[in-house]
């Protein structure tokens, strides 16, 4: 009798801890999602105050929400995409007593970044919400492309490895887990290392999405 009685104790706590585990999992299921996305880069380069022309780009990449409650969820992602900013700078010689022109030497910055960026988004209301938070770019690739009498191309030396980029943020989900989104990260903290001249990135991003059910 004891020996009945102590095997269906221990089959029935087997019972609610497997039910448990199994609801938890699926509230957690529930909780999370991923998705994939895309679309388009424009970024401004800044030496010192000097503002050079924007570089457009593209960036894509993946990512996965977890809601926390029914207004306000952590979004994490993982992009590639490409920042810098474009220059151009006539060049002079002087012949005599007189100074002449040469031609004018461009300059393309291509700083080549795999970024993280981690949000907390509020839902303003059905279908669209606002995010905060600070973007993680990794630089896998720093280039300078020179344009003169001959194409040349090196390495844009003194920059952070990694930089942080704080930004703000919408997203409006549109049918079925497509969404569109926009954030601009600002260029409030300098990517150059040591006491040089300020080099600085702030950029926008917008595009569009899908997140799997």
């Amino acid at each position: 009798m004891k020996k009945n009685f102590l095997f269906v104790l221990l089959l029935s706590i087997s019972t609610i801890v497997s039910a448990q585990e199994a609801q938890q999992k699926s509230n957690l299921d529930s909780k999370l999602t991923f998705g994939v996305k895309g679309g388009y880069n424009l970024s401004s380069m800044t030496f010192v105050n000097e503002k050079l022309d924007s570089k457009s780009y593209f960036y894509l990449g993946g990512l996965v929400e977890y809601s926390l409650s029914s207004k306000v969820s952590l979004q994490g992602e993982v992009l590639y995409t490409q920042l810098g900013g474009k220059m151009s700078m006539p060049l002079f010689q002087l012949v005599g007593n007189e100074v002449s022109e040469m031609g004018t030497t461009h300059y393309d910055y291509q700083l080549s970044q795999i970024q993280v960026p981690i949000s907390v988004k509020y839902n303003l209301i059905p279908n669209l919400s606002a995010s905060v938070g600070m973007n993680l770019g990794w630089n896998i690739s720093s280039k300078v492309k020179t344009e003169f009498l001959n194409d040349e191309k090196h390495d844009f030396e003194g920059l952070n490895t990694i930089n942080l980029y704080p930004f703000l943020g919408a997203e409006y989900k549109i049918h079925n887990g497509l969404f569109v989104d926009a954030r601009y990260n600002f260029n409030f903290i300098k990517m150059n290392e040591g006491k040089g001249a300020n080099v600085k990135v702030g950029f926008l991003q917008a595009g569009i999405g899908y997140r799997f059910k």
